[in-house]
This record gives structure tokens, sequence and C-alpha cells, in this order.
């Protein structure tokens, strides 16, 4: 509480115990005016991230890593691109068992393709194509946009 205790209103802003001055709320009809319309419309981007999947893995089972690498690399996907439907690349599928079940490699570079989906029964309006990006080493890379062709 702002008023130490001696009144129970929680929109008081008095500090001492002999002021009590109330909070002065806005009123309805401005608030009505500033209407948030939810969340903006999605749109067609393409981003490039790297994932740390070793920490990612720890404290996995042996034989149930390279699984996990992959529902990691789809969770991760459907967080920054806002949408359900995640589909990952073959080659991507390929690099994360590259080196067996157990041995997952420690980071993935990947590209995140937001598209339109064109299958017009579809439930989901987009859909996130999950692409690997290879690179030589992981040293300094940031989150980037790519610009579409």
């Amino acid at each position: 509480l702002d008023c130490l205790g001696h009144c129970s209103s929680h929109l008081c802003t008095c500090r001492a115990a002999d002021t009590h001055r109330p909070r002065v709320v806005q009123s309805c009809a401005m608030a009505k005016t500033v209407k948030k319309t939810g969340r903006k419309g999605q749109e067609p981007v393409t981003r490039d991230y790297t994932i740390h999947l070793h920490k990612l893995l720890q404290k996995i089972q042996f034989k149930k890593r390279a699984g996990r690498a992959i529902r990691e690399i789809r969770k991760f996907a459907a967080r920054a691109m806002t949408t359900k439907d995640i589909r990952i690349d073959t080659k991507l599928n390929k690099f994360v068992w590259s080196n067996g079940v157990r041995n997952v490699p420690t980071r993935v570079r990947i590209r995140l393709s937001r598209k339109r989906n064109e299958d017009e029964e579809a439930k989901e309006k987009m859909f996130t194509l999950v692409q690997h990006v290879p690179v030589e080493s992981f040293k300094n890379l940031q989150t980037e946009t790519v610009k579409d062709e």
C-alpha cells in the first residue's frame, strides 16, 4: 500500500498518516475513446534465429534427446511467430539427427518464415516454415529479419 496502511483504499496516494488523498480515476468516457483493436494482423515475415539446444536438453535422457530437440524447435517457432501450424524442413531434421539420437548439436541457426496458407479450408490463416541455415560459427550472431525475394 502507498499510504502506509492507515486507509483501506488501494487508490490512495498519501505518504503520511495525517493526509489522505485518493488517486483520481479517469472517467470511463475517455477510456472508451482509446480502445485497442486487439493484436495486429499477422503479416508474412522471415527471420533468422539461433537456438541454444544444449540448455534446452539438459536432464533429458539420451534416447529422447533428438526428438525433444525437434519439439523444442517447434515450441520456439510457435512462440516467436505466434502460429500454431509449424512445418519443419527435412534438412533441419537431418541436421538435428546428424550425430544420432544422443549427441544433438549444441546450437542451430534457423530461418523462420511466416507464410499465408494457400489451402482454403485450413483452420489457420498463417503457417511457419522452419529451415536450417548452415553457419561457420555462432559467434556474434543476432536475430535478423531477412528481406524476401
